[in-house]
């Protein structure tokens, strides 16, 4: 799997799922789903953080430290590595 295959899809994750708890918080704030899918939040967030500090050295300018912006890090990093 390619660098910029897996930051895309684990920023997706990371983005939907922020959505999942935001709504959930908004709304019923049901403990089952936050338990389910806090964890897998919290995972694609430490997949787009360890993915960018292990990659090569030949990444653009300002990648490093967008992937440690929670919630929308993973989008950042994706969106700047494309253009």
């Amino acid at each position: 799997m390619t660098l910029l295959r897996t930051l895309r899809l684990a920023a997706a994750v990371e983005m939907v799922s922020l959505m999942i708890l935001l709504g959930n918080l908004l709304t019923t704030h049901t403990r089952a789903v936050a338990t389910l899918v806090g964890p897998l939040h919290g995972m694609a967030y430490l997949v787009i953080v360890v993915t960018v500090l292990l990659s090569p050295a030949a990444l653009p300018p300002g990648v490093r430290w967008r992937a440690v912006i929670p919630g929308v890090g993973g989008l950042l990093v994706v969106r700047r590595m494309r253009g």
